[in-house]
């Protein structure tokens, strides 16, 4: 039987969880200095400890994950420090998913996720350059020093913007030269949530799963203050992401919710063949009319899943008659697969 692996890292615990319970065995890859959660839960079988994480791309390394006859589930950290790249051409172990949709997930370059909203005609909050600010927008870009953070801000027009990233810049921060090729968006106002879906090439259907939402610091400490405290303190929130809670949704909205997920799984099938695979994450805001505005895209496992560890989302049990995790549905589906050939259809 096949065994799934992952990178110690994101949400590797919940896809763990998931394969011991579909009875597969465990392969974590971790970390020195960042293994300790995985030696502690016992829910992993085999446990490798490497230097850095592009050392996933060793030979031996490799070998040893071919050998084991492992499907690589991939979570945003194996994204983020083995690379694009050398995922798509060195990394030769099968990967459940498509390989060729993580690098989606950026906001520029040719392969971006508003391509693939603006491809699936689906709602997203308009992009300006910094000469083009006109309203409250938000500006993303990463941190000076760690350059997976958030170095998120919000400004109320152009002037705002270049005050407020003056100072984050002196402050180190962000980097000042890197304003030119920020990501500005605008500001949508609204309750924000991350829908939790699953396509399923052996059904052939999309499945929703649940909903989560993001805890940041320090925006979340922000939040717990009088506004008096914080017009003395003159803060500006950090937008670091720490955690995840669970989240429901009124069921009037399902409909849509439903509707930006299939046209989301059609765009990618056209743009990005075969599509997506297995997991993916929309984020988005309602707005007081009602409306979903998608503002970012996780074309693989969220971390926001975690939250349902052990105890199964919210609609799986409208599924299978019982509630199961999103690390678990992936196990499911691999190990369908596998009993039934078709291993190739969930991998590449």
């Amino acid at each position: 039987m096949v065994a799934v692996a992952v990178l110690a890292s994101h949400s590797a615990l919940d896809v763990l969880d998931g394969a011991r319970d579909e009875g597969l065995r465990t392969i974590a890859v971790a970390r020195k200095g960042r293994e300790r959660a995985y030696r502690e839960f016992p829910v992993v079988d085999e446990l490798v400890v490497v230097d850095d994480y592009k050392d996933m791309l060793r030979g031996d390394i490799q070998s040893l994950l071919r050998d084991r006859e492992s499907v690589f589930i991939p979570n945003r950290s194996f994204a983020v420090y083995v690379g694009y790249d050398e995922i798509e051409r060195r990394f030769a172990v099968p990967i459940f998913g498509n390989r060729h949709l993580l690098r989606w997930e950026e906001r520029a370059g040719p392969h971006n996720y508003y391509r693939l909203l603006d491809e699936a005609g689906i709602r997203r909050p308009r992009t300006f350059t910094v000469d083009e600010v006109d309203r409250p927008v938000i500006v993303k870009l990463p941190e000076a020093s760690r350059r997976v953070e958030r170095g998120f801000f919000i400004a109320r027009d152009r002037d705002d913007l270049m005050r407020k990233a003056a100072r984050l810049a002196d402050m180190g921060v962000v980097r000042l030269d890197e304003l030119g090729t920020a990501t500005i968006e605008e500001l949508v106002l609204g309750a924000h949530f991350n829908a939790n879906y699953f396509y399923s090439p052996l059904r052939r259907r999309l499945e929703l799963h649940g909903f989560d939402r993001r805890i940041q610091s320090s925006i979340d400490g922000i939040y717990r203050l009088p506004a008096s405290v914080e017009l003395e303190l003159g803060a500006e929130p950090r937008y670091i992401e720490v955690g995840h809670e669970p989240a429901t949704i009124r069921e009037s909205l399902l409909e849509k919710v439903f509707d930006v997920g299939y046209r989301f799984v059609e765009a990618t099938r056209r743009l990005a063949p075969p599509g997506i695979i297995g997991p993916f994450t929309l984020q988005f805001m309602v707005t007081p009319d009602l409306d979903l505005v998608v503002y970012d895209v996780a074309p693989r496992i969220g971390g926001g899943t975690n939250a349902y560890m052990g105890v199964g989302s919210q609609y799986s049990k409208l599924y299978f008659g019982r509630a199961v995790s999103m690390g678990r549905r992936i196990s499911m589906e691999i190990r369908e697969a596998a009993e039934q050939g078709r291993l190739e259809d969930v991998t590449t």
